[in-house]
């Protein structure tokens, strides 16, 4: 068990980083396309078999409220970039599909993305310490037992 004083600074640290890092990514995000939730949530159903996901499964994985996914979703799909359906195991459940056109518009989003993620997440570490830093975020959200995050068959975390 790691002491408090340094556990505490660890988190003062680690949610600097972050604050300071969604705020250059956020700068930099092509929110004329889309807004930076709804690319969370196109990211996420996009790392789903298929590119398809239960709602259930959806509100478990973004950082928005159940209510704000459902109206998001409704927005999306009016935009024609998801389609919602009912869930063929589950009447009272739903499943969320992202559509090709959907997919064109979240690679185009996210190649832009990924480059401003290179250059802000990437400007005072080498690549041992990303791999290292990855290693260990992981480690703390499976020492509190996470479920947000689902492991992708193309990604480390």
């Amino acid at each position: 068990m790691a002491d408090r004083v340094i556990a505490v600074s660890a988190w003062e640290s680690l949610f600097r980083a972050q604050v300071t890092v969604m705020r250059a990514l956020a700068d930099t995000f092509p929110t004329e396309l889309i807004s930076l939730n709804e690319y969370d949530v196109l990211f996420n159903i996009s790392r789903s078999p298929g590119r398809r996901l239960r709602l259930k499964d959806l509100n478990r994985s973004v950082l928005i409220s159940q209510p704000s996914v459902s109206r998001m979703l409704d927005r999306l799909a009016a935009r024609e970039l998801v389609t919602k359906s009912p869930d063929p195991d589950d009447g009272r459940g739903t499943i969320v599909a992202m559509t090709d056109h959907g997919f064109s518009l979240y690679r185009r989003v996210a190649i832009e993305h990924m480059h401003a993620i290179e250059r802000n997440v990437g400007a005072g570490l080498g690549d041992d310490e990303l791999v290292a830093l990855t290693d260990l975020c992981r480690r703390m959200r499976l020492a509190i037992a996470d479920p947000l995050v689902g492991e992708g068959p193309d990604t480390r975390d």
